[in-house]
């Protein structure tokens, strides 16, 4: 488990991550037919990258202006501060999930509907809940995680 603040100093390998979004606002979203408003906060969004580029590809795209919402998550992306991401080369996003099991759901199916064994792949990360430890020792040993500005240089 590494930390990333930016697409450029994550690996190119396949694996899981889990960005670190904060809403200083709500945010309406949809999931399905389902309406839905987040509260500002910190959340982390669990993927996976297993295509060409890998990793440090899908946070390229997580942190570029989007278009049109493709994912979930790219609702959440559009109106979040990205400030970085948790990465495991050959990681499982479900795993990465389970890891954050004492974190709440804010939305059920957000980000897992293809998946059977989640109940969302979004976790609330309340002020003051701690991380599995692997996951504070991997955020100390980076350097001090910033606001990342999508479509700035190191940012895309």
């Amino acid at each position: 488990m590494i930390f990333c603040a930016s697409a450029v100093s994550t690996p190119a390998a396949p694996g899981a991550y889990a960005l670190w979004l904060r809403l200083d606002a709500t945010l309406d979203v949809r999931v399905g037919k389902i309406s839905a408003t987040l509260p500002a906060g910190d959340y982390l969004y669990c993927g996976s990258a297993r295509g060409s580029g890998g990793l440090r590809a899908r946070l390229a795209r997580h942190m570029r202006p989007q278009q049109r919402a493709h994912w979930h998550v790219d609702q959440l992306t559009a109106g979040a501060s990205l400030l970085g991401a948790f990465v495991e080369e050959q990681g499982d996003e479900c795993a990465l999930n389970a890891a954050l099991a004492d974190l709440p759901i804010p939305i059920a199916g957000f980000g897992s509907s293809d998946c059977r064994r989640c109940a969302a792949h979004l976790r609330l990360w309340p002020k003051g809940a701690a991380l599995p430890s692997d996951w504070e020792n991997a955020r100390k040993a980076a350097e001090s995680p910033l606001p990342l500005e999508r479509g700035a240089p190191g940012g895309a």
